[in-house]
């Protein structure tokens, strides 16, 4: 699979990418990180733990990861959830539907990297 193949498959934004590392092998470098990131274990952790607060930034650390690297698909459902998280205290039932989005985005977005 070439990049912007993957790109098409995650609902990514390959050409916004490229206008800002110019080259299919440091988009690929930077893809390859995002799979020891360890932004989603700690939302997924934080959501078990019914945490809002570290839910919050876990979410946001993620759509920030994703807007970096023109994830689109992952980052606006990242931001969904994070702008549902911010302010929280604790977890309310508008957040799951947000989380389990994430979780499928999130899923296909490391399905395509790893096949890179």
């Amino acid at each position: 699979m070439t990049v912007k193949e993957c790109y098409e498959v995650m609902k990514g934004d390959y050409d916004d990418v490229m206008s800002r590392l110019r080259s299919d092998d440091r988009v690929k470098k930077f893809l390859l990180k995002v799979l020891d990131d360890p932004s989603f274990s700690q939302l997924c952790d934080a959501m078990a733990a019914k945490n809002a607060d570290e839910a919050f930034r876990a979410a946001h650390t993620l759509k920030g990861v994703s807007k970096n690297l023109s994830l689109t698909g992952l980052a606006y459902s990242t931001s969904n959830l994070t702008e549902a998280l911010r302010g929280k205290t604790e977890l309310t039932d508008d957040i799951d539907p947000l989380f389990k989005k994430v979780k499928k985005d999130y899923a296909l977005t490391m399905a395509c990297i790893q096949m890179l």
